[in-house]
């Protein structure tokens, strides 16, 4: 009789994996094929822990990019010319009140002429990134951008956050492309942990005011939060479905020693896979950097990411003397480097991976520029 009982037992279990496989077999086809996913096909797909289940997710995602995207890999140039920044959110190491930041500012013609330098290496597009800073109005990087655009033939990204819409307005009309505000996280309760002065609804407002201006726009969230959960990462995909953006970028937390969350643990680089690859087959044809992040936790994490379904790289060209002093998170991968060398770099892996370097500003799959 016992040995009935095992048999029995056993013959269940086989069963129950058959069946277990058939149903992840059925989602990830319908993943491939159209995206259309529910809420509990989300979270079934970012709860995966088996690692042949996890290739194979890996997989559709790389394939629905080659499907929609193609296999080039965009690259854009960054300037990061300011870590002055007005707020104060408990990840960043750039909040206001870390006392220990040595804070600068890139002038107005040093900006220009470092975007221009870029531009003249056939790089297409110029990512301006810094904290809040008011410092820098709308009227200071209208000029900027105008100074840039009338000696360059580039797009120009801003990635400088939360801004009335008349800044944005005047920023647009002065030649600006794209805009960069990833919305960290779409839980409300977990943004408003994170973010003291500000709210989930004014950040969504702004991407909508940025969309209704014409931006090509970018969202993006943080994987692996004090506090996340699962769930939380499926709003996220939700969130990003119903916007539609066209640039998205998702990169793990990482721990500052000088923030609030000095002491939490970093973000996994296999959630962080996960969660790029299904946001790739859930929204097809958005242009996805594989992050500096990424490859900060991994040695390998940007072929990682490119392989899951990226097609973006953002070598660093602030200058060195500035570079080191922006520092989100420690350790930040290339900050010491000369951008000719990690630029260098950067186009290996994406030949060794069988991709191709793109030529050009890549503007949206979405929309024309």
């Amino acid at each position: 009789m016992p040995v009935g009982r095992w048999t029995w037992s056993a013959a269940f279990l086989y069963n129950s994996l058959v069946d277990r496989m058939a149903v992840f077999t059925n989602v990830l086809e319908k993943a491939r094929n159209s995206g259309d996913l529910t809420r509990e096909e989300i979270i079934a797909l970012l709860s995966l822990d088996d690692a042949d289940d996890i290739a194979r997710l890996v997989q559709a995602a790389d394939e629905v990019r080659r499907e929609c995207v193609g296999d080039d890999v965009h690259i854009r140039g960054l300037i990061e010319f300011s870590n002055n920044c007005a707020q104060n959110c408990l990840y960043c190491g750039l909040r206001r009140d870390n006392p220990d930041v040595h804070r600068y500012r890139m002038t107005g013609e040093e900006i220009v002429e470092t975007a221009v330098g870029i531009a003249g290496k056939k790089i297409g597009t110029i990512v301006l990134q810094s904290g809040e800073d008011p410092w820098f109005t709308a009227e200071r990087m209208a000029g900027i951008i105008h100074g840039i655009k009338s000696r360059a033939d580039c797009a120009i990204t801003l990635s400088i956050g939360e801004r009335p819409y008349e800044d944005y307005r005047l920023m647009k009309e002065a030649g600006a492309d794209r805009y960069l505000l990833r919305h960290e996280t779409a839980s409300p309760e977990l943004y408003g942990r994170l973010h003291p002065d500000s709210q989930f609804e004014s950040r969504r407002q702004c991407l909508i005011d940025l969309r209704e201006l014409c931006y090509q726009v970018g969202a993006g969230c943080m994987v692996g939060l004090p506090g996340q959960t699962i769930e939380d990462l499926a709003n996220d995909v939700e969130f990003l479905r119903r916007l539609d953006p066209d640039m998205i970028g998702i990169g793990p937390f990482i721990a500052h020693p000088n923030t609030p969350l000095a002491e939490s643990p970093g973000g996994d680089l296999t959630l962080t896979l996960k969660m790029i690859a299904v946001v790739r087959l859930v929204t097809r044809n958005a242009l996805m950097p594989a992050t500096t992040a990424v490859g900060t936790i991994d040695e390998f994490g940007i072929e990682k990411a490119l392989t899951a379904g990226a097609n973006v790289v953002m070598p660093n060209y602030t200058p060195l003397e500035y570079r080191v002093y922006y520092e989100i998170y420690p350790n930040k991968r290339c900050i010491t480097e000369d951008p000719e060398s990690c630029i260098g770099r950067m186009s290996a892996q994406i030949l060794s991976i069988g991709r191709t370097v793109a030529e050009g500003p890549g503007h949206s799959y979405k929309r024309n520029g």
